[in-house]
């Protein structure tokens, strides 16, 4: 064999051997997030783009799920590798309860960052009288697809407020989407709704009926206690919404499993917020986002890949 022919055999070599670990070195990143027409969905849009565009060879998807409950339950199972999902469900999980749909402690869950506040948004057809959490008494009501964060929301809410679904006329169970399309065919009195401000289906079935968005009093916030705090919506979030609105609020977190890799979790980390201006243009509930807030209230251990781009920008653990 030639000097010539020898090196191209080597090289040749060199490329087939080489090819194998570039295969493997593929990351598959299954972002968990919620109904289509609720804020998860779109957050998670932005996040795979964000994510395709910065990790080399990454396959990136964006799965619609029932998403709070669910979604923990996914990374538990490896069935995902980051997702979002609401405080208190967080806290279910890590704790084990089975009335929400946690049988077991979820002991692999891991936290990424805390994200935006959801809000709780009881919204009512005008004509069904609604003002109040008491007008709820004898009415039709969804409170989300069961035992998503929003049922949970549904029931830690109606119980601060001394009642419970056997208070109220009718219960469905319906995705935010779904609840909107009864109420504008008057099948429906009411939706509560646990989602950013200006989410789709609110806005939609603002536009389409007359509606009144409920209160819901500071004292019941108070008696909720953490993760929940009392918040506003603000006046003209929703058409024929012409005053502020007290409500309360949860805040959701973005969460991944300690079977994700620590440099995966630090480059999701580290990307998401050096691309914050894509995020928030996805949906303007996540315009609050701060990273002087990532471990706030973390209900889960953090995950060693995100402690690293957080011990770079000098973000400590409240």
């Amino acid at each position: 064999m030639t000097i010539r022919a020898r090196a191209a055999a080597i090289a040749a070599a060199m490329v087939f051997g080489a090819a194998p670990m570039t295969a493997g070195a593929q990351e598959f990143i299954n972002i968990l997030t919620g109904g289509t027409s609720g804020v998860y969905y779109p957050v998670g849009g932005a996040l795979s783009k964000i994510y395709t565009d910065g990790i080399p060879d990454a396959k990136v998807q964006v799965q619609s799920t029932k998403a709070s409950v669910e979604n923990l339950n996914l990374l538990q199972q490896g069935k995902g590798e980051i997702g979002l999902a609401l405080g208190d469900s967080v806290k279910f999980a890590a704790e084990g309860n089975a009335d929400v749909g946690f049988p077991e402690p979820l002991d692999k869950l891991r936290g990424i960052t805390a994200m935006y506040p959801n809000f709780i948004q009881i919204v009512a057809s005008e004509e069904s009288g609604i003002k109040t959490l008491a007008d709820l008494k004898g009415k039709a009501l969804s409170v989300g697809a069961p035992k998503s964060g929003t049922e949970l929301n549904a029931r830690a809410i109606l119980e601060a407020a001394g009642m419970s679904y056997d208070d109220l006329g009718k219960v469905e169970y319906l995705p935010f989407a779904e609840s909107v399309e009864l109420m504008k065919n008057r099948q429906l009195d009411a939706t509560l709704q646990s989602a950013g401000l200006g989410v789709a289906s609110l806005k939609d079935l603002s536009t389409s009926i007359p509606i009144t968005v409920v209160s819901v009093p500071e004292e019941v916030a108070s008696k909720l206690g953490a993760p929940y705090v009392a918040e506003t919506i603000p006046a003209e979030t929703y058409d024929g919404q012409d005053e502020d609105v007290p409500t309360v609020a949860v805040i959701n977190y973005l969460v991944s499993s300690d079977a994700v890799s620590d440099d995966l979790a630090y480059e999701m980390t580290k990307l998401m917020y050096e691309n914050l201006d894509s995020l928030k243009a996805a949906h303007a509930a996540t315009a609050g986002i701060d990273v002087q807030n990532a471990l706030k209230g973390m209900p889960v251990p953090v995950h060693p890949g995100a402690q690293r781009y957080y011990d770079e920008v000098g973000v400590k653990a409240e």
